[in-house]
C-alpha cells in the first residue's frame, strides 16, 4: 500500500459514522454502502473547497466497517485522507486543520439526500433527526499520520479484522467463548504486552 497508493504528504483519519436509527436501512440493503462511502468522500470534497476555495482531489483509501466493538450492527467508514489536495494545475494546497462540525453537516446533508432519492426516509424524519441536540451524524479526523509510515499503520488499523484472537479466551468449566472489548480488552493488551 505505501508504495503504489500514498503520497507523501502528512495524512489524517476520518471516521464518518451514521445516527442508529439509520444503521439499519445499511444492514439490509448492502449496495447502499457503497453509497454512503461516496456520500462520505462527496461530502470531503466540498469541506475542502469550502475551506480552500478551490476544487482539489485529495487522496483517499477508504474502508467500510459493518460492525462496532461490542460486535453489534454499526456501519462506518474510515477514511485516510491526504492533509489537502491538488488543483486543476496539480499544485497540492495544504490544509492544516480539520473542523469536525462542518464535515460532519456536509455528511449529513449527503446521506439525507441518499436516503431520499432511495425512499428510505421522509423529509420529516430529515427534519426531525436534524432538531435532535446531537443528530448522531459523527466526523473524527483528530489521528494525524506524517511519515509514510504512519500513514501505514494508521492504514493497516482501518481494515483490522471483525475479532481478535487476543481478545477471545475460552472457559472449558462453562463451556463458553468469551469476547473481551472495551476497558478489559485494553487492560489485558497492557498485560499480553508488557
Amino acid at each position: 500500500m505505501r508504495d503504489e497508493f500514498l503520497l507523501d504528504v502528512p495524512h489524517r483519519q476520518v471516521v464518518f459514522t451514521i445516527p442508529r436509527m439509520l444503521r439499519i436501512f445499511f444492514k439490509y440493503k448492502r449496495r447502499l454502502l457503497g453509497s454512503l462511502c461516496r456520500a462520505a468522500v462527496q461530502a470531503l470534497l466540498k469541506y475542502f473547497q469550502a475551506t480552500t476555495g478551490t476544487e482539489l482531489r485529495p487522496g483517499i483509501v477508504a474502508s467500510i466497517q459493518t460492525f462496532g466493538q461490542k460486535i453489534n450492527l454499526h456501519p462506518h467508514l474510515h477514511f485516510l485522507v491526504t492533509e489537502g489536495g491538488e488543483d486543476s494545475e496539480g499544485r497540492f494546497h495544504h490544509i492544516t486543520s480539520f473542523k469536525d462540525s462542518l464535515l460532519s453537516e456536509f455528511f449529513s446533508h449527503e446521506v439525507y439526500s441518499l436516503l431520499l432519492r432511495e425512499e428510505l426516509i421522509s423529509e420529516a424524519m430529515v427534519v426531525k433527526i436534524a432538531d435532535w441536540r446531537h443528530s448522531g451524524f459523527s466526523v473524527h479526523s483528530k489521528v494525524k499520520a506524517k511519515t509514510r509510515k504512519e500513514t501505514e499503520r494508521v492504514g493497516k488499523y482501518m481494515i483490522r479484522p471483525l475479532l481478535s484472537l487476543e481478545r477471545l479466551s475460552f472457559d472449558e468449566k462453562q463451556g463458553k467463548v468469551f469476547y473481551r472489548y472495551g476497558k478489559e480488552a485494553a487492560e489485558a493488551s497492557a498485560e499480553y504486552f508488557s
